[in-house]
């Protein structure tokens, strides 16, 4: 085949229009299917958790993570041997400017600060800082790049109108932190949401627990127990890592692993009938040509080699312009406010565009099987005596 590289690629690219199309309709495809690999990636099959947060988990309603439990319960999950450290970690929505922008949208978290730095220890912020946002009761941190996004400085005042809770928080910035897996969040004092709360009877609720287990080891135990503590209550718990309650977001959308796989294999189906036509009518217009060269000596697998090279460089070229569009396209996933949360991470790594690229050529390779091989089994006379 690579002895006559020359001639496939000018005979792949003598109908320009179509072939342009073709590149152009499995590019798009291929870019598709590029981000939905990505995601499955950073969704399912990304590196160990680091160190510290191999050692969080989230205690949450065993029913749905919008129902809510008892504060108290936290007294009781610090008692479970194991279990090193426990906080509130209360989701609280609200509305930050103007609900109609997008890019208004982050995580806001009531916490308790006394723990939080325990709890997340790769969380870094300045002493003075840290030892504010302990002492304001209305006072909150923000990470850097939530800080950069809305020019926050030390000091400035957040208003947050609450949606889940009929409040609205004035918050102070007392700190600004940098965590490699977090730095897009405001976290603020518990306490406050709470006195913001009274006579609701909602102030003692809580939507989960961030709890730290003593060694990677403890954690399944430690994950078991509480959850048999509070089996017959009427508050039943389901404990999990981070990862897997950052999925149970996700979750409300259904089974999104069966979901991604199933769109993957119908985008997959569609490159593969759009190539298949190409080639079947490519090979059709060919067939006087294809006898000519075999008159000039061209074997039938000469014949066979060349036809499926035309193929595969098409969908080679198709796969390539389909990855750098994924690559961009993965960056403005990524930055997306709604998605950010779960998708911080998602990058177009190059197993995903070596799996790309490996799936385009495979369905260069498959769509141009069967028209190459019956053209190469042609004879002479028929080839010639082909009218069209």
């Amino acid at each position: 085949m690579f002895r006559y590289l020359s001639f496939i690629v000018k005979s792949g690219l003598r109908n320009r229009r179509r072939s342009t199309l073709t590149i152009a309709s499995i590019a798009v495809s291929l870019c598709l299917l590029g981000v939905l690999m990505a995601m499955y990636r950073v969704l399912f099959l990304s590196n160990d958790p680091s160190p510290a947060q191999a050692l969080r988990l989230v205690t949450h309603h065993k029913v749905s993570i919008t129902q809510p439990m008892p504060s108290a319960f936290g007294d009781r999950i610090r008692q479970v041997p194991g279990v090193r450290d426990a906080m509130i970690w209360q989701w609280f929505g609200g509305v930050y400017k103007d609900a109609r922008d997008p890019n208004n949208f982050f995580a806001r978290f009531a916490i308790e600060p006394e723990r939080l730095f325990r709890i997340r220890s790769e969380m870094q912020i300045p002493d003075d800082q840290k030892q504010a946002f302990g002492r304001l009761r209305t006072g909150c941190i923000a990470g850097r790049e939530l800080a950069q996004k809305f020019h926050w400085k030390l000091g400035d005042h957040i208003d947050i109108v609450g949606d889940i809770y009929p409040v609205t928080l004035e918050l102070t910035l007392a700190g600004i932190y940098d965590d490699p897996l977090d730095n897009d969040s405001l976290y603020f004092n518990n306490e406050y949401l709470r006195q913001s709360m009274l006579n609701t009877g909602r102030e003692d609720e809580v939507g989960a627990f961030s709890v730290q287990a003593e060694t990677p080891g403890d954690v399944p135990r430690v994950a078991k127990a509480i959850d048999d503590m509070f089996a017959q209550s009427p508050y039943p718990t389901k404990t999990e890592s981070e990862k897997g309650f950052q999925l149970s977001f996700i979750a409300f959308l259904g089974n999104l692993r069966l979901f991604l796989a199933a769109i993957c294999g119908a985008v997959t189906f569609t490159i593969l009938l759009v190539s298949a036509n190409t080639i079947s009518m490519s090979v059709r217009e060919r067939v006087r040509e294809v006898g000519i060269l075999k008159t000039l000596g061209f074997t039938r697998g000469n014949i066979l080699n060349i036809i499926i090279g035309e193929a595969v460089f098409i969908a080679f070229a198709g796969g390539i312009v389909g990855s750098l569009m994924a690559a961009g396209l993965c960056g403005a996933v990524r930055n997306f406010p709604y998605t950010e949360m779960f998708f911080r991470n998602l990058t177009f790594a190059p197993s995903v565009a070596a799996a790309a690229i490996g799936v385009a050529l495979l369905i260069g390779f498959a769509s141009s099987f069967v028209p190459a091989w019956g053209a190469s089994r042609t004879s002479i006379l028929d080839s010639l005596r082909y009218a069209g």
